[in-house]
C-alpha cells in the first residue's frame, strides 16, 4: 500500500489504495469469504452473500451497525490494474439506509424562498 486518497461525500467515504500485487490476488482478498473475513468479519454484514458481483473488477456487500439505531450501508470494493503493473482498490462506503432517505424528503417550511401570488 502506497497511496491513499480519501474524498468524502455526503452519507460516504471514498478511499483508494495501491498495492504491488496482481489485481486478481486483490481480487481473492475482497470477494473471497475466508479471506474477507479476516479484515471484513461476517458480524458486520447485513447478509453474508455480496449484493452485486462483477467478477474480477467489483465486489458489494451490505453492512449493518451492531449497536441502535443499527442502521445499513453498502460497501463497494473496485479492483483494476494500475500503471506500475500492481492494483489499485477503492473502497466506498455508503451509508444508504431507507429510514434515512425518509427524513431527507423536503418538509414544507424548509425556510426556502417564499412564493408570491399575484392578487
Amino acid at each position: 500500500m502506497n497511496d491513499l486518497k480519501n474524498p468524502v461525500r455526503h452519507n460516504s467515504i471514498e478511499l483508494e489504495y495501491h498495492f504491488n500485487q496482481p489485481p486478481h490476488k486483490v481480487w481473492r482478498a475482497v470477494s473471497t469469504p475466508e479471506l474477507r473475513e479476516n479484515w471484513l468479519p461476517k458480524e458486520a454484514l447485513a447478509s453474508p452473500e455480496a449484493i452485486s458481483v462483477v467478477h474480477g473488477e467489483e465486489v458489494r456487500y451490505r453492512l449493518r451497525d451492531d449497536t441502535p439505531p443499527f442502521l445499513e450501508s453498502t460497501v463497494t470494493f473496485r479492483v483494476s490494474p494500475n500503471a506500475t503493473g500492481g492494483t489499485s482498490l477503492r473502497i466506498i462506503h455508503e451509508l444508504d439506509d431507507e429510514r434515512l432517505r425518509e427524513t431527507n424528503k423536503a418538509v414544507a417550511n424548509n425556510n426556502g424562498l417564499p412564493v408570491m401570488r399575484a392578487a
